[in-house]
């Protein structure tokens, strides 16, 4: 497995993802898609693993957006080529077993897509969600203008893409975009529960879902 993504199986049958770029605070680049996609195809087989739960490395963010640095000297046609090669999103969309976004800090254009892309979100009450894209003259392109609004209403995601507004957990919560926000040093750990008191029961989940 790929040092930018950590998996770790814990009690309960858990699967614990960890983005793991910290220093570029966590942001999705081609080598976390391409071990994503790996790490999905080795869980969806293991018969010890009903329950997939993913989280950034570090404080600061769970999924900053996409490292566009990687892009930079490429032309428009290899970076959409590179795009194509298998998409994340849906992939996550359309994994058996149920896949939880835990969100504990920045989560901003393709990390917030990739959020939506879950069964659930749950997210510190320091996270911070946006879709920025429109400050860089884009709109989201990892599903986000369908997945948005599904979560939160034409009108919500209208606001978000075309303002390109960072907002808090508290605020995500209400409007329908994470189900549930919780305090980061509340002791609260997947292996024995989901953070907030609402436990996970990846035993009473279908061993195909």
């Amino acid at each position: 497995m790929s040092d930018v993504l950590l998996v770790e199986k814990l009690d309960g049958y858990v699967a614990l993802v960890t983005f793991n770029r910290p220093e570029k605070m966590n942001a999705l680049n081609l080598e976390v898609r391409h071990a994503l996609f790996a790490a999905l195809a080795e869980l969806r087989d293991d018969d010890d693993v009903r329950v997939v739960v993913l989280t950034g490395a570090g404080e600061k963010a769970f999924i900053a957006g996409a490292d566009i640095g990687e892009f930079e000297g490429m032309a428009p046609v290899d970076q959409y080529r590179a795009m194509q090669r298998g998409n994340i999103f849906s992939a996550m969309e359309e994994f058996p077993k149920p896949i939880i976004a835990m969100i504990n800090g920045y989560c901003l254009g393709g990390g917030c897509e990739l959020s939506m892309a879950c069964d659930i979100r749950v997210a510190s009450s320091r996270a911070k969600l946006g879709q920025p894209e429109i400050n860089l003259g884009i709109i989201p392109g990892g599903g986000g203008t369908q997945r948005l609004p599904r979560l939160v209403g034409e009108g919500q995601a209208m606001k978000m893409i075309m303002t390109g507004e960072i907002i808090s957990a508290s605020e995500a919560e209400r409007i329908g975009l994470v189900e549930k926000v919780f305090e980061p040093d509340d002791g609260s750990s997947f292996s024995d529960g989901a953070p907030g008191g609402q436990g996970v029961h990846p035993r009473r989940a279908p061993d195909a879902a």
